[in-house]
Formats: structure tokens, C-alpha cells, sequence
């Protein structure tokens, strides 16, 4: 039985639909081999998974990074933040603006 380490990115500002999409692309992947895809994507999540990536395979002890696979990528629902939108007439809209969870398992 191989090691396996994670790390978990708390609280981050994102929606966890949007972080989903991206670690959909990743997983399976090998480390090096995802590095490069979240390096090209055009889109804002991949900079956070990317650190969460980094910090997951620094866990690992003087391993060889081209042998690390990930082999769990997930985005779990974080606590909403709650505001208010004015609106006419004196009325209150609210807005939940989104946080997640994101986890990250190599081996």
C-alpha cells in the first residue's frame, strides 16, 4: 500500500460549481501533467487549485514529482456569505456570495 497526502484549501472565494468544472480535468492526471493544464486555463479557480496542487505535493517526503498521480479532486460547499442589494422603493434584495472547500489527494 502506497502513501497518499492532501491538502485543503478552506474558504475560498469561489463558487464551488465553477472549481468543480476544472477538477473534473485534472483528475488522474499526474502532477506535472496538471500543472501545465491549470498554467493555460483562462479561468480564475485554477490559480487557487494550483496552490493547493503545490502544497499537496510538497507534503510528500523527497519523492520524485512525475510519479505523483492525483487520485482524489474535489470541491465541497463552504458557508455562504450573506449581503443585502438595495432596491427601490426601500426594499432589500439579499445576495449569498459563495465559498468552497477545496481538497486535493495524491499518491
Amino acid at each position: 500500500m502506497t502513501k497518499a497526502n492532501r491538502a485543503v484549501s478552506k474558504y475560498i472565494r469561489l463558487s464551488p460549481n465553477k472549481v468543480r468544472r476544472i477538477l473534473d480535468q485534472i483528475r488522474g492526471k499526474n502532477y506535472q501533467e496538471a500543472l501545465l493544464i491549470l498554467r493555460f486555463m483562462p479561468y480564475k479557480p485554477c490559480n487557487n487549485i494550483k496552490k493547493t496542487l503545490v502544497s499537496a505535493a510538497s507534503n510528500f517526503n523527497d519523492t520524485d514529482k512525475k510519479n505523483l498521480i492525483i487520485i482524489e479532486a474535489y470541491a465541497n460547499q463552504g458557508p455562504k456569505i450573506k449581503r443585502i442589494q438595495p432596491r427601490a422603493q426601500g426594499r432589500a434584495f439579499p445576495i449569498q456570495k459563495p465559498t468552497c472547500h477545496i481538497t486535493i489527494k495524491l499518491q
